[in-house]
Formats: C-alpha cells, sequence, structure tokens
C-alpha cells in the first residue's frame, strides 16, 4: 500500500498522491478513478472538489508550502 501525499502547489490545487479515499459530508465515497488527483482550492471549478484550471483564470493565490499555524 502507498502512502498518501498532498502537495499544495502555488497559486492551484492540492494534489493528492497514492492511496486515498475521498468521501462527501455524508460519507459517501467519490470516484477519483486514479491515483493522483488536483483538489481545488480557489472555490471556483465546476468539477468540485476537483480542480479544473479556473485558478488560473481568478487570480486566485496560495502559497504552496505551510504557512505557519492560525491566526487568532
Amino acid at each position: 500500500m502507498e502512502d498518501c501525499t498532498i502537495t499544495p502547489y502555488p497559486d492551484g490545487p492540492l494534489l493528492v498522491r497514492g492511496d486515498f479515499t475521498i468521501v462527501d459530508i455524508e460519507g459517501n465515497e467519490i470516484d477519483a478513478r486514479r491515483s493522483t488527483v488536483a483538489l481545488c482550492r480557489c472555490g471556483k471549478s465546476r468539477m468540485k472538489p476537483f480542480c479544473d484550471g479556473t485558478h488560473s483564470k481568478t487570480n486566485f493565490t496560495a502559497a504552496g508550502g505551510y504557512e505557519g499555524p492560525p491566526r487568532d
């Protein structure tokens, strides 16, 4: 079994690789159809929870690494 890794891409999606399961709020499995998927971070994708590249058209910005603990 391969470990799951999640990589935040700068100004882009979260890339998920390895063995994982994606479920909706009710616990129903969402068929990812592959062992590597890109999850939307910008909230504008028409294929949520998956990325469709819309972030590049909306000027979405996000770091590609750890930004530190949440601020109060």
